[in-house]
């Protein structure tokens, strides 16, 4: 058994004295392990870090086995992330929700969704939308999508402000007015496909959203609590825009 793929690193572990454990998200093959022979070399130990673009090549005896990689670098992102907070907690962060995915599931949208993030993790303000957007089609992947094409109480489709806690349904502005300290806000940037930077405000609201459903959906059943990675790059966020806000008045 053999392929060949484009794929997202999100992991490397030690295997033997030379080798590492590699594990990519791939384009057509999902998330998927093998083995890497020298991967502890000097060569290759900064082509297998997480937010590394790969062309990888998988063979296995048997579909059902590890298997070994034999991978070629395509984008080296990593270097870029050192000395930024946020990009370095951001990646963190991208590879647990990856993980989340079962094994060999593929989700090539998910798959073009990540490596975009990763491709501008060192970008935070254009990173953090994508981000939060990334999280809601994770959760739909995963089988728990929300359903945010209209208002819950009245049908309509326009002025959609909040969600549904309970339900994961929309709720227009006016109809979530009496409820809206109990329901959770639904920014306008996650409903509009239109590329502009959105609010710091409307960026806290969607990981508000997407956190609440991850928990409770995902993290909850499974004995896991949110990743520290999550809260450890919302602070970096939060602390760049205010040194930057800083910079900017002096």
């Amino acid at each position: 058994m053999e392929w060949q793929d484009e794929g997202l690193v999100i992991g490397a572990r030690k295997y033997g004295e030379a080798a590492v454990i590699l594990e990519l998200v791939t384009r057509v093959h999902g998330r998927h392990l093998g083995v890497v022979r020298g991967g502890r070399s000097k060569a290759m130990r900064p082509v297998l870090q997480p937010g590394n673009l790969v062309s990888a090549a998988w063979r296995a005896r048997l579909e059902d086995h590890m298997g070994a990689f034999v991978v070629e670098p395509l984008a080296n992102r990593a270097a870029r992330y050192l000395d930024r907070a946020a990009a370095l907690h951001g990646v963190t962060l991208l590879a647990t929700l990856l993980r989340l995915l079962p094994e060999r599931d593929p989700h090539p949208q998910l798959f073009e969704m990540a490596n975009v993030i990763a491709a501008g993790l060192d970008r935070p303000d254009a990173a953090a939308p994508l981000m939060a957007r990334f999280e809601l089609s994770l959760l739909a992947a995963l089988g728990f999508g929300l359903d945010l094409e209209s208002c819950a109480l009245t049908g309509a489709c326009e002025n959609l402000a909040f969600v549904s806690p309970k339900s994961g349904r929309a709720v227009s502005r006016d109809a979530g007015a009496p409820w809206a300290p109990r329901l959770l806000p639904y920014p306008q940037f996650l409903q509009d496909d239109i590329d502009v930077a959105p609010p710091e405000a409307a960026i806290a609201e969607a990981f508000r959203l997407t956190g609440y459903f991850l928990t409770r959906n995902v993290l909850g059943p499974r004995g896991a609590a949110m990743p520290a990675s999550r809260a450890l790059y919302l602070d970096a966020l939060a602390n760049q825009r205010r040194s930057s806000q800083t910079t900017r008045a002096s």
